[in-house]
């Protein structure tokens, strides 16, 4: 996320879709693959049984594949929040959660500016609690999200 200031939410990209790929044996994991010819940051957020827990970055190349939980989904959404660090602009969402521009492990969504934290919206990827789930980031504009 570095170099990309926070400004009022890109729309994400309208073309931006979820698949489930077939499940692997003894193999589930949370994937993203960036179908896009940039380089983009992720950055999730989900709820598990010790609450809130919004995570990042992990940087990943076009047309690149990276897994970011690694074993059985323990929820059924996840929210994520993407950068692109070519072209600028972000995918983003309606719900708020905290992050900041280094690596992070972030506990909890409320207070995030007072807890030192910046705001980013995520959008919502509901995986219909299926074990293992890949999230296809993509983009119809070429590359990039969409301007405002």
């Amino acid at each position: 996320m570095p170099g990309h200031p926070r400004t009022a939410a890109f729309a994400w990209a309208v073309g931006a879709a979820f698949l489930l790929l077939g499940a692997l044996p003894a193999k589930a994991d949370l994937r993203m693959c960036n179908t896009t010819t940039s380089r983009i940051g992720v950055a999730i957020g989900y709820r598990d049984a010790q609450g809130w827990t919004t995570e990042g970055w992990w940087n990943i190349s076009p047309r690149g594949c990276e897994t970011l939980l690694r074993g059985t989904l323990a929820a059924r959404y996840y929210y994520v929040h993407a950068v692109d660090y070519d072209k600028g602009g972000e995918w983003t969402g309606k719900s708020v959660m905290c992050v900041r521009n280094k690596e992070f492990t972030i506990r909890g969504i409320e207070d995030c500016l007072a807890r030192g934290y910046d705001r980013a919206g995520f959008f919502e990827v509901d995986t219909g609690e299926q074990k293992s789930w890949t999230i296809q980031l993509t983009d119809t504009t070429g590359g990039a999200p969409p301007r405002p």
